[in-house]
């Protein structure tokens, strides 16, 4: 027997409440036991006026861009409409049937005001990893460090030659930001290498062809993660070249330091961080133990002795060759005391011409120059502590370890959407990624540290 037609009928009182109709196991329900913004408006009331209308609670802001973040909704005009709808975003955000939700417009004026102001989204970011260490899920023992490229939002064709510049009506928000940070060694201080295109809408984002995909304007997120449980102790954005990164790591490494008293006793990282000045910085002025491929490029082609042939005397500072000679940062004694190392960091090796002249292994060691050479760097004893921690048990276990970080990018790519970014500029790529970092955190303890309830059931 088929029922009666269902017929909508308005009634004048309703018996009804929000915390009834969110499951027990909602993500949300579940990661709102770690977010404690009540410090929020306390931090923030000195960069609104005492005078005037009102602001939007900046509370109510904060959750709806931990639920666009968390759940994967990257466009605010859309958040707007889900948490409209969405009864377990209205719980989340404090808001009863009755409560109005912000225009999407709200965000914006926020974002380029008192929250750009205050560094609000760093401060929320740090929320979470100062909750992590409390919940402890942070041991500091080792940490991992890695970069992802993040499409900008331009267009390709949008762009001129980099050897030209801008042109002379380029204007925005995200042109005057790349002219604030030319001298920024994160971005145009990087390198004084031109880039091959500049975009016009978005000149920070960097024209790269670093994957397999072709060449596309980016910016890198950077991630230092503690290795026991993945959570992310720190990021930073950057343009998307190796030296930006490697500075970013520094950078991450001293914040982390001053801001949670956090020092790791090794570094994880791929053979980008192998360089050996960074080498150098990592053993020589922080004393950490570098789990890192050594930047090398040694190796020959060609059948002759390798610099690896050649053994290191350090009482004597010098190079043995396999037919028994030494090779001396000098051979004679100069009036004028000459630098040992080059620019670059690299003392010159020599060999006597005498002693080349007379080898019978010269074809196998320097057949087409007069006499060998070998660079060193200064910073040689840190790749060989790198080079000797390659051949231990620890570093395949750290090799493992370094996919945590993979993992969390690739998750920020295919779960939170976030491999395109929506703001543009440098200080917008900022803020998408303090609020990702923020949200994986989040959603990190919200699994490694479910409700009792929960791990009853």
């Amino acid at each position: 027997m088929i029922g009666d037609r269902t017929v909508m009928q308005e009634a004048l009182f309703y018996s009804f409440r929000i915390e009834d109709h969110v499951p027990e196991d909602h993500l949300l329900r579940v990661i709102d036991r770690f977010v404690d913004l009540d410090g929020i408006r306390e931090y923030l009331k000195p960069f609104y006026s005492s005078t005037g209308r009102p602001s939007i609670d900046p509370e109510l802001m904060i959750r709806m861009l931990i639920i666009g973040y968390c759940m994967g909704i990257r466009s605010e005009r859309r958040l707007c409409e889900e948490v409209h709808l969405n009864l377990a975003y209205r719980w989340f955000c404090r808001l009863d049937l009755d409560g109005s939700v912000p225009d999407h417009s709200t965000f914006s004026k926020n974002r380029h005001g008192p929250f750009r102001d205050c560094d609000l989204l760093r401060k929320l970011f740090e929320m979470t990893v100062e909750r992590c260490m409390a919940e402890g899920l942070v041991g500091a023992e080792g940490f991992a460090v890695d970069a992802s490229l993040i499409r900008a939002d331009v267009h390709r064709q949008r762009s001129v030659p980099g050897a030209e510049g801008l042109p002379p009506d380029a204007a925005g928000r995200a042109v005057t930001e790349y002219l604030e940070v030319l001298d920024d060694a994160a971005f145009g201080g990087a390198t004084p290498v031109t880039p091959k295109r500049l975009n016009i809408t978005d000149p920070a984002a960097r024209w790269t062809a670093a994957s397999r995909e072709r060449a596309f304007y980016s910016y890198s997120t950077n991630y230092l993660i503690d290795l026991d449980h993945a959570v992310i102790v720190d990021v930073e954005a950057t343009t998307s070249i190796r030296q930006a990164e490697v500075l970013a790591q520094r950078r991450m490494i001293e914040r982390t330091l001053e801001r949670f008293g956090l020092w790791p006793e090794k570094l994880v990282a791929d053979a980008a961080y192998g360089s050996a000045p960074n080498l150098g910085w990592l053993v020589e002025d922080q004393g950490i133990e570098p789990h890192i491929p050594v930047f090398d490029k040694s190796a020959r082609k060609d059948d002759t002795f390798e610099r690896s042939d050649f053994t290191f005397v350090h009482d004597d500072d010098s190079y043995i060759c396999p037919g028994g000679n030494r090779l001396r940062p000098s051979n004679r004694n100069f009036k004028t005391p000459r630098p040992r190392a080059n620019a670059d960091g690299f003392i010159r090796y020599r060999a006597s011409q005498k002693d080349c002249q007379s080898c019978h292994l010269k074809q196998r060691c320097t057949p087409n120059m007069t006499a060998r050479k070998i660079m060193r760097s200064i910073h040689e004893g840190a790749r060989d502590m790198a080079r000797d921690i390659a051949t231990t048990d620890a570093y395949l276990v750290s090799r493992r370890q370094r996919k945590k970080v993979e993992m969390l990018f690739a998750h920020l790519k295919r779960i939170l959407k976030l491999d395109r970014l929506r703001l543009r500029g440098p200080n917008g790529a900022k803020d998408e990624f303090h609020l990702a970092a923020a949200a994986q955190n989040i959603r990190k303890l919200a699994k490694m540290k479910p409700s009792p309830e929960l791990a009853t059931a």
